[in-house]
């Protein structure tokens, strides 16, 4: 990597890349090792782990041509923060079960918030949820966040309610010219089904990775009906794509 930053030897690709260039390279290589794992398919584990191995070095290296940090300084900051949220193995703190490590774990970070309090911080129990997720994993992480303070549904016909309210809100909505409005309705009943999926323990970006799959399987068996015939999308019509997509679904 240091060669390929190289001013004169370097590769010129590489030396206009910053760090904010190369965020979505590093969600790409993220993505594409989920991909990879739910696939089974480990061989391109393998390589995908490497691809964001890369990510690591590069942002490493621009820090430090930037004297900012190094690779080394990445490694030893992981290495110091498993070790203090770990006291159960690398310390004299006992703990028999991953309940145990759990609650070990949220009391060290509560500490860790405490410590910014008295540094003159306001911290919050939604601190480390970032932005830049995607927005149905933001969702996830912050409700699971509440979840654990006690800001959570009592029951999951309470969210079956809340789903239907947002859903008529929505319609009502869809009448109106406010297309913000819309939008922020639309949100709110995405955050709710989402909230369902949360308490019942279902990873709701998986599972839409997972029906986005199903959905691309049972399109791609329409396109491939038409093509036996001899024609296209453009030359179908919706009648006929159901009646194929139907077919799809009892072949998978």
């Amino acid at each position: 990597m240091a060669l390929l930053r190289h001013p004169q030897q370097g590769c010129p690709w590489d030396l206009e890349q910053d760090f904010a260039s190369l965020v979505p390279y590093t969600l790409e290589e993220a993505y594409e090792v989920a991909d990879a794992v739910e696939r089974g398919d480990f061989l391109a584990l393998r390589e995908e782990l490497g691809d964001l191995l890369l990510q690591v070095a590069f942002h490493s290296r621009i820090a430090e041509e930037q004297e900012l940090f190094c690779f080394e300084d990445v490694a030893e900051s992981i290495a110091a923060k498993l070790e203090r949220r770990h006291p159960h193995v690398f310390g004299d703190v006992e703990a028999e079960n991953a309940d145990a490590v759990r609650a070990n774990w949220e009391a060290l970070k509560a500490r860790e918030r405490d410590a910014k309090r008295e540094a003159g911080t306001v911290p919050s129990v939604l601190d480390g949820v970032a932005d830049c997720l995607p927005a149905l994993m933001r969702a996830d992480k912050l409700q699971r966040r509440a979840a654990r303070y006690g800001f959570d549904w009592p029951d999951v016909k309470d969210i079956f309610a809340k789903i239907e309210e947002e859903l008529e809100e929505t319609r009502h909505a869809c009448d109106g010219p406010d297309r913000e409005h819309l939008k922020e309705e639309v949100g709110d009943l995405l955050f709710a089904v989402a909230n369902l999926a949360r308490y019942l323990d279902i990873d709701a970006e998986a599972a839409l990775r997972g029906c986005n799959r199903k959905f691309t399987r049972r399109f791609r068996h329409i396109e491939r009906r038409l093509a036996e015939q001899g024609r296209t999308l453009e030359d179908s019509h919706l009648a006929e794509m159901d009646a194929w997509w139907n077919e799809a679904k009892t072949l998978t």
